[in-house]
C-alpha cells in the first residue's frame, strides 16, 4: 500500500518535462520574432537614415554650387566695376586737365587786357602831345571812349559763366557772338516749337518733351550716334554734356530760354569734333 504513490509520480513525470519544452519553444520563437521585429524596424530606420544622408548631401552640393554660382557673379561685377573705375578715372584726369587749361587761358586773356591798356594808355598820351588842335583832341577823346566801351565789353566778356568743365556758357546771342570769336567751338543756335517733333542740330537730332516755365525747366530727348538719351528738369544755362565716340571733349547743349511749348539754345562743338555743320532756321533770338 504504502508504495502506490511512488509509481503514481513517476509516471506523472514526463508530462510535465513536455510542458516544460513546449513552454521554452514558445519563449524561444516569442524571442524570435521579437528580434524579427526589431531587426525589421532597425532596417527601416537605417534606411530613413540613409535617404536623410542623400537628402543632406544633395542640398549642400546644391548650395555649395549656388555658391559658387554666386561668387563667379561678384567677380564679375568686381571686375566690371574696376572697368568703370578706369574709365571714371581716365576721364577725371582729362576733366583736370581741361580745367587747368580753361584756368591759364583766363589768366592770359587777363594778362592782355592789361597790357592793351597800357599800350592804348601810352599811345593816347603820345597822341595827345602831338596833337595842338582842339579837334584832335575831340577825336582822340572819342577814340578813347570807343576803346575804353570795347575793354568793359571784352572784360564782360570775360566774366561770363563757366561750366565744371570749364567752357564758357552763353547766355544769350550776343555772348554766343563772343564765343565764336574765341575760335574754340562752332556753335549752332536753334529754337524748338512744339512737343514730340525731332528736329535736327548740328550732328544731333533734339525733341523737346516737357516745359515748366515757372521754375524755368525743360526737359528734352538728344540722339546721339543713333542713340537716345533723355535729359529731365534742365536748367536755363545749364550745360548737357556728351561725348561722341573716340573723342575726349565734349559737346554741350545749352537752354537759354524756355516758353510756351518752346525752347531756345545752342549746341557747342569742338573744333576737334569738327563735322559739316547745318545751322537750323531760328525763329528770333
Amino acid at each position: 500500500m504504502p508504495e502506490e504513490p511512488s509509481v503514481q509520480m513517476t509516471k506523472n513525470n514526463p508530462s510535465w518535462r513536455l510542458a516544460a519544452i513546449v513552454t521554452v519553444a514558445l519563449v524561444a520563437l516569442a524571442a524570435l520574432g521579437f528580434a524579427w521585429r526589431n531587426s525589421a524596424k532597425l532596417g527601416a530606420t537605417r534606411q530613413a537614415i540613409t535617404e536623410q544622408v542623400r537628402l543632406v548631401q544633395q542640398s549642400v552640393q546644391q548650395d555649395m554650387t549656388a555658391m559658387k554660382d554666386r561668387l563667379a557673379t561678384n567677380e564679375k561685377a568686381n571686375a566690371d566695376l574696376r572697368g568703370d573705375l578706369k574709365v571714371v578715372t581716365d576721364r577725371l584726369k582729362i576733366t583736370q586737365g581741361q580745367l587747368k587749361k580753361a584756368r591759364q587761358e583766363a589768366e592770359e586773356k587777363s594778362a592782355e587786357t592789361k597790357e592793351l591798356v597800357r599800350k592804348l594808355d601810352t599811345s593816347v598820351h603820345t597822341e595827345l602831345a602831338t596833337k595842338a588842335s582842339s579837334e584832335d583832341v575831340k577825336t582822340v577823346d572819342t577814340k578813347l571812349a570807343r576803346v575804353s566801351t570795347d575793354l568793359a565789353k571784352t572784360d564782360n566778356d570775360l566774366k561770363m559763366a563757366r561750366s565744371e568743365l570749364g567752357t564758357l556758357i552763353a547766355r544769350n546771342h550776343d555772348e554766343i557772338d563772343v564765343l565764336r570769336r574765341l575760335g574754340e567751338r562752332d556753335y549752332v543756335e536753334f529754337t524748338i516749337v512744339g512737343k514730340n517733333q525731332p528736329q535736327k542740330i548740328g550732328n544731333i537730332t533734339l525733341e523737346l518733351k516737357g516745359i515748366n516755365e515757372k521754375k524755368n525747366r525743360s526737359s528734352l530727348v538728344y540722339t546721339v550716334e543713333d542713340k537716345r538719351y533723355e535729359a529731365k528738369s534742365l536748367n536755363l544755362n545749364s550745360p548737357l554734356f556728351f561725348y561722341l565716340a573716340g573723342t575726349h571733349q565734349p559737346e554741350e547743349i545749352v537752354i537759354n530760354k524756355v516758353g510756351q511749348n518752346t525752347v531756345s539754345g545752342y549746341l557747342s562743338i569742338p573744333k576737334t569734333n569738327a563735322q559739316p555743320v547745318a545751322a537750323t532756321p531760328k525763329s528770333g533770338r
